[in-house]
């Protein structure tokens, strides 16, 4: 599976979970049950009970690691949907900008910025992420 359907299945996965404890908590069951429907209809129900037995829990030990046990078994199980059924990536990225915004962390501020460079010989690099002077002799 490719590093950015993996990275959408982690985002998922822990924004469910996280809004499972808050007032969306029924539009994330509604949004992740029509998920499955499209890819497993014979699943969604399934799904949708396992959602609120996560919220039982949650609300029952909200300290602890129950919190991230529970995100991660939704990490892996919309990497698993994702795997056999990459089409509904931007549906599921539609579900986390518009249905789950509200639990989803705000982005960091500024730029990141990551460089890889690889020599060989007698090859230079120069890597900057703002203003370089080489003075060269």
């Amino acid at each position: 599976m490719e590093a950015e359907l993996m990275a959408l299945a982690s985002t998922a996965g822990t924004a469910v979970v996280s809004a499972l404890t808050t007032d969306l908590w029924q539009r994330a069951q509604d949004s992740v049950g029509s998920l499955w429907r499209r890819a497993y209809p014979e699943r969604a129900g399934t799904v949708e009970a396992d959602l609120t037995e996560t919220r039982t829990l949650l609300l029952a030990a909200p300290e602890g690691d129950v919190a991230e046990d529970s995100a991660e078994e939704w990490r892996l199980r919309f990497r698993r949907l994702l795997a056999t059924r990459p089409d509904l990536a931007e549906e599921l990225r539609r579900v986390l900008t518009e249905d789950l915004a509200g639990v989803l962390p705000a982005p960091p501020q500024g730029t990141s910025t990551v460089f890889n460079a690889t020599a060989s010989g007698h090859g230079r690099i120069y890597q900057s992420a703002g203003n370089q002077t080489i003075n060269e002799r």
